[in-house]
């Protein structure tokens, strides 16, 4: 492992903290310093927000599998680089070493480049949580090709959706998935996706179960076939720092998902780092985070962050509810899990449960946990505290974004202090600043505004895929020269932050960010409805959950059936993850001279503080909102 990179006091963490913000350059030249590079980089950044361009270890050559793999594996190629945990508590569990990872992994390189997939060339992986699915991203960055892991519950329209903007090539996928009780045909939802995605040329299924799968014989291949036309013999693609690693798409507030583009060299420094640091992980400890590859916090801190740490990591197909709510604990008592990093919502679900599912299990191997996804809620965090940690053990609440590639601000497991809801202290090299209305930063210690980074950080994403334009218009034009989050936060007077909720039309549910904008889409699209609005309240589990406002055609009638058509639509269109808990059938929509959906006010009445709706003289229809508040739900 590397262990030199690690902060081992608060004391050194102001320290670093001090002389990272400044000289940026020398601080991170020296953290780069510790990776494995074919071709040193001859500047450390050039960097100007307006355009928005940014470049980390400029002219600087590796690949990154070298660093999670290839370097390991005289020093530790035994240790178990992967756990993988199963769906079904009785199937095997596996353990995979640095040796056997990097055999595989260079395997399928050589099955990727047989199928004509280079340097560049984009991949969509839609999988489960199984090992092949790390596999076949490692081996994507092993050849240079891009990809795009698209989250396996999402419907086909989005898979085809994603697969058309970045022009994606080759699709890899498994003929089917378990997730608790269900067994969900992933090939058959792809070949749906693929009715309209000209640019897939080749098709990978990997077999996860016996059933009969159709194939198409001029596109379609098995995983298993293909891996006995080559050997395990592959020189890693030499790639530039700034050569592109994936695709990762997240939801946009104006329809369309943004493509954001990660790159190889800076995000690879910027995640172990942080990795390293936040959670203080040792030679021995067995690390799981608990989310799915599909999402950035998957990418950085299941598999990119752990192995280029040389650290073991765990890898879950199931859920925590099957086969029953004791699953998680059962996990963490038979691999003698140390590191436990989950999101609030799993949190919240266990909370409900009853505690024995906790007690019947030894977790004392457990050393530090970890939130991540949204603000995590007073009521969650001391649960997790006194039930989990036993109240000794740290707590990390993690926070940053698909955009920042690696966490932004978080307490040092056990190292600096905690707070329970505070994200408390930025990470050696990140700069958030509290902006007021009027675009200002705001000096004082005990504030509150929305938060912005003032100066670039090696893990950012470098531009959305396809569209520089609006990467610039979403994220660098709402304050000068800064990148802004789409979030509120507050600081106390220890300059403590304190993440406070999205100010955008971003919904966080469950820790996933849905845009309001495709999801109102998608209900519009439905024939009995003339117009949507979108908004999030308060759930006790969720976090956030998704109240819709629908106006019908006068001819319709509003019933609980059309509700569940509404959600149908929105299933197929984006997925369930995205599918309505309240359904208000309104005559109209409160909205500004110029059109504008009041969302502030539909906000307020689906959290039903409708005693203080705020200014409403800017309306053009105020009379709708006595109607709506009569009405809601």
């Amino acid at each position: 492992m590397i262990h030199n990179l690690k902060i081992n006091s608060e004391e050194e963490y102001y320290s670093t903290y001090k002389r990272s913000i400044e000289n940026p350059e020398l601080f991170w030249d020296e953290i780069a310093e510790n990776f494995l590079w074919q071709k040193k980089w001859t500047k450390t950044l050039e960097w100007d927000f307006t355009i928005p361009k940014v470049k980390w270890f400029i002219g600087g050559k590796l690949n990154i599998t070298e660093n999670c793999l290839d370097r390991y594996l005289n020093s530790q190629g035994d240790k178990t680089a992967i756990i993988w945990e199963p769906n079904n508590p009785n199937e095997f569990s596996k353990h995979i070493t640095y040796k056997e990872l990097h055999k595989l992994v260079c395997r399928f390189a050589n099955v990727l480049k047989n199928n004509n997939i280079k340097k560049r060339d984009r991949v969509c992986i839609y999988m489960p949580m199984i090992p092949e699915l790390a596999i076949a991203m490692l081996a994507c960055a092993r050849i240079g090709a891009i990809h795009s892991i698209v989250f396996a519950g999402f419907s086909s329209k989005a898979i085809a959706n994603r697969i058309n903007d970045s022009s994606c090539k080759m699709l890899i996928t498994t003929n089917e998935m378990y997730r608790g009780t269900k067994t969900i045909p992933l090939k058959e939802i792809c070949d749906e996706a693929l009715k309209d995605c000209p640019s897939i040329e080749k098709v990978i299924v990997f077999k996860r179960t016996n059933a009969i799968t159709i194939m198409d014989q001029n596109r379609d291949v098995f995983w298993h076939k293909e891996i006995e036309k080559v050997n395990d013999i592959n020189t890693a693609e030499i790639m530039d720092a700034e050569d592109e690693l994936f695709i990762l798409y997240t939801s946009g507030s104006t329809g369309k998902p943004k493509g954001m583009v990660h790159t190889t060299g800076g995000y690879m420094v910027g995640i172990t780092y942080t990795f390293l640091n936040v959670f203080q992980v040792l030679q021995d400890d067995i690390y799981w985070c608990t989310a799915d590859i599909g999402w950035i916090t998957g990418h950085s801190y299941i598999i990119y962050g752990p192995l280029c740490a040389g650290a073991t990591t765990v890898m879950f197909e199931g859920v925590p509810s099957y086969p029953d709510y004791g699953r998680f604990w059962q996990i963490v008592e038979k691999h003698k899990i140390t590191h436990f990093y989950t999101a609030p919502t799993a949190i919240r679900t266990l909370e409900k449960q009853s505690l024995s599912f906790i007690e019947t299990h030894d977790i004392s191997s457990l050393k530090v946990l970890g939130s991540v996804g949204e603000p995590i809620n007073e009521e969650a965090w001391q649960w997790y505290h006194n039930n989990i940690g036993k109240g000794n053990i740290p707590i990390v609440d993690t926070w940053w974004q698909t955009e920042t590639g690696a966490i932004m601000i978080s307490s040092l497991a056990g190292i600096t202090k905690e707070k329970p809801t505070y994200t408390t202290l930025p990470m050696p090299g990140v700069q958030p600043v509290l902006m007021n209305d009027e675009g200002n930063v705001i000096e004082e210690k005990n504030a509150e505004g929305r938060l912005a980074i003032k100066f670039p950080w090696p893990s950012m994403a470098r531009t959305i895929w396809g569209n520089h334009i609006r990467y610039k218009e979403v994220y660098f034009s709402t304050f000068n020269n800064k990148y802004f989050t789409g979030d509120g936060a507050l600081r106390d007077e220890n300059e403590y932050y304190r993440i406070t909720g999205r100010v955008d039309d971003i919904v966080i549910v469950s820790g996933h960010n849905l845009g309001t904008a495709p999801i109102e889409n998608a209900v519009n699209e439905h024939p009995k409805v003339v117009e949507s609005a979108i908004v999030g309240f308060p759930h006790e589990i969720k976090g956030n959950a998704l109240y819709g406002f629908v106006i019908l055609y006068q001819s319709e009638d509003a019933s609980s059936e059309l509700k569940v058509e509404i959600n149908k639509v929105i299933s197929t269109d984006i997925g369930p993850i995205a599918k309505l808990d309240k359904i208000q059938f309104v005559e109209g929509l409160p909205k500004t001279r110029s059109g504008k959906i009041m969302r502030r006010i539909l906000r307020k009445i689906a959290c039903n503080e409708i005693s203080n709706l705020g200014d409403i003289s800017t309306l053009l229809n105020p009379e709708v909102i006595e109607a709506i508040k009569e009405n809601s739900l």
